[in-house]
């Protein structure tokens, strides 16, 4: 061989038949390639390597974890590693210095969902991406999937089961063998509680299999030692051996119970064949009784008069209650009769919600459903769109595909605005011309979209509010008609502090905006004199919002205090134009400075968000040298945003940083004139 020049690290981890095991890492520097490590000059490469995937696995990232092919009978290999396969939620955990993500397969953020993980792969001292199985446990230590749905609103005890490890701490470790992957996975997860290594055995197949099916789990992970980790790729190298069959398939309905003395006797299963909707059987076990009532409650909005199968199936006799088949669940069975019905169906829990939608033309009278084929791919997720054509904004002739694109070339700027805060959607699925909507609670998603349940003392209910995570979730929302974006002021973390306050002149009709500026300035003047760090935009309405970072320090009642202390002040200085006075009548035609926008759960359009007005204005962020006589409210439009966006940059960056200290700023106040 030959001396290689640069900074190398050696990392011994672990033994395997009294041998030592070391890795050679390379070290990033002037003598690097483009690889994060040199480990291909020492070993031979793969034939069966993913090309360039080392680079692309950073945490933050979304990835596509590597799946399992099916095997029909579980094998004794020497060269094969065995792991209980565990029927839970698949999870990639990535771990950095700017926090923690936990990941589904589907990209969805499972932050908020398990909480206890999340909190405690925080203390974790290493940068690291981790693959694994979140589960919920009964008493005997078996997963219990039905119930995982529910959590956190059911019993048992959360673990994260860690089997691989894509990346440590600068360096993509998915071209290591398998247990050089695995070996270094106890050492960083050892003091941890919810997190634990998900062992294996070697080269016995049988034996596990045996003690898995006996303990009542689903089966074995069969898995070839050397195997590199291919992202986002199904591999042979990778096996799944169940000690049952499972399948997924769609709810078309449920029929009565017999005797009357449960919600409802079976549920009624179809599946899409390639020539429509196949009836595949009836499941009447594996629910509870209160996971009977549970169900049924979902099922009503979604009745209907007619069966959704082109041939009745046969129920003996059973009364069936139809449904629109779009409720997807996971129901094991033993095994396919020749007509092609599951023996013995056992209800495992429910999937989610299918993306369907009805044919125009219905076959022999009767309505069938497919799948929608119009979906637009984002960071793997497959968002379904509808009615790109229609017109949202008949006096310019834009549309929803407008729409939907302009969001799309801007979702990096302005999701970061969006992520963790609930969302209250005010639609306009007809566009500007028909009168909108708002919605905020939300039973039916995709199985990616992520909501947060949030206690309403008014309607005295717990409502389910979308969460805008990603681009995708953007677009979701783009598609149901919501022109305008409305996020809380605050995040799920703190749902009690919001993030930012707000200020919001709101001129009569009919008044010039220099006025509008005017105002805008003095509060520029009154900010500066207290040491705060505004931020303003031009509302895209008739006013001017002014943001006043907050850093979720503070109550929403005590920003609300701060917030109309601020006003009076301006009011004061400018009591010819400017007023705090609710009353429309009482205000003599003045800007009125509305302090009460900062009340828990009250919202108005995000920055960067389109307007549903003629025209489609933006609500855009402006710099305060930019307030003159010539600023119009509705300047910027959809169509010449993203231009200045791109020639201006962020103009809200600040919004993180920089928040009010209230007492330093108040004593600053004092002696402002």
């Amino acid at each position: 061989g030959k001396k290689i020049c640069g900074r190398f690290a050696l990392v011994k981890t672990g033994k395997r038949a009294d041998k030592e095991q070391w890795l050679l890492i390379k070290k990033k520097d002037d003598y690097g390639t483009e690889s994060d490590y040199d480990a291909e000059a020492l070993v031979a490469p793969s034939q069966n390597r993913p090309k360039k995937q080392s680079k692309d696995i950073v945490p933050g990232k979304i990835l596509q974890p590597m799946l399992a092919s099916r095997a029909d009978k579980i094998f004794n290999d020497p060269d094969w590693i065995y792991e209980l396969k565990w029927d839970g939620y698949r999870v990639l955990a990535h771990i950095s210095e700017k926090g923690v993500l936990l990941q589904s397969r589907n990209g969805i953020n499972y932050n908020a969902k398990f909480r206890p993980l999340y909190d405690e792969l925080k203390s974790v001292a290493h940068e690291a991406i981790l693959d694994g199985e979140v589960v919920l446990l009964d008493e005997e230590g078996v997963p219990q999937f039905g119930e995982l749905q529910n959590y956190p609103s059911t019993k048992g005890t959360l673990r994260y089961y860690v089997f691989d490890m894509l990346y440590l701490n600068g360096h993509s470790m998915v071209d290591l063998d398998l247990m050089d992957r695995k070996s270094l996975i106890p050492e960083l997860i050892e003091d941890l509680t919810v997190a634990r290594y998900c062992d294996h055995i070697e080269g016995m197949g049988a034996a596990l299999f045996g003690k898995a099916t006996e303990a009542g789990m689903e089966g074995v992970m069969a898995k070839e030692k050397h195997s590199k980790y291919a992202v986002g790729f199904r591999t042979e190298k990778w096996l799944k051996v169940k000690s049952v069959e499972s399948e997924d398939a769609l709810i078309c309905g449920y029929t009565d119970s017999e005797d009357g003395g449960a919600a409802f006797g079976s549920l009624i299963l179809g599946q899409l064949m390639e020539d429509g909707l196949q009836y595949i059987g009836n499941c009447g076990s594996g629910f509870t009784e209160a996971g009977r009532k549970e169900l049924l409650e979902r099922f009503e909005k979604h009745r209907t008069n007619e069966s959704p199968f082109r041939k009745r199936p046969p129920l003996q006799g059973r009364k069936p209650n139809w449904m629109r088949p779009v409720l997807e669940c996971e129901v094991k069975f033993s095994e396919r009769t020749k007509n092609g019905l599951l023996r013995n169906p056992v209800f495992k829990g429910l999937r989610g919600e299918a993306q369907l939608v009805e044919p125009t033309k219905p076959v022999r009278q009767q309505p069938s459903y497919k799948r929608a084929k119009e979906t637009i791919e984002v960071d793997g997720l497959s968002v379904p769109v509808s009615n790109l054509d229609k017109v949202f904004w008949p006096e310019s002739g834009l549309t929803k595909y407008d729409l939907i694109d302009y969001y799309l070339r801007i979702s990096d700027v302005i999701v970061p605005y969006l992520i963790d805060r609930p969302q209250s959607l005010h639609r306009h699925p007809d566009g500007i011309a028909e009168a909108g909507f708002y919605q905020k609670d939300n039973e039916s998603v995709p199985e990616w979209m992520e909501t947060v349940s949030i206690h309403s003392k008014s309607s005295q209910r717990d409502i389910d509010y979308l969460l805008c995570q990603n681009t995708a979730s953007l677009l979701y929302m783009a598609n149901l008609g919501c022109i305008e974006i409305h996020p809380w002021n605050s995040k799920i973390q703190t749902l009690d502090r919001p993030d930012y306050g707000i200020i919001d002149l709101d001129p009569p009709k009919d008044m010039g905006f220099e006025k509008v500026v005017h105002v805008a300035l003095e509060f520029k003047k009154v900010l500066d004199a207290g040491g705060i760090k505004g931020l303003c935009k031009v509302s895209g309405s008739k006013g001017i919002h002014i943001y006043v970072p907050m850093g979720a320090q503070y109550t929403y009642e005590e920003v609300r205090n701060f917030i109309k202390l601020l006003c009076h002040f301006v009011e004061q200085r400018l009591p010819e134009i400017a007023s705090l006075e609710r009353r429309i009548k009482n205000r003599e035609g003045k800007i009125y400075l509305d302090y009460l926008q900062n009340r828990r759960g009250h919202t108005i359009a995000s920055v960067y968000s389109v307007r549903p007005l003629p025209k489609a204005p933006i609500s855009a962020p402006i710099a305060w040298e930019e307030l003159s006589d010539t600023l119009g409210p509705q300047q910027f439009s959809l169509k010449s945003f993203p231009k200045r966006l791109d020639r201006k940059g962020d103009l809200f960056a600040a919004l993180s940083g920089n928040p009010v200290d209230m007492e330093r700023a108040l004593k600053n106040l004092d002696n402002f004139e």
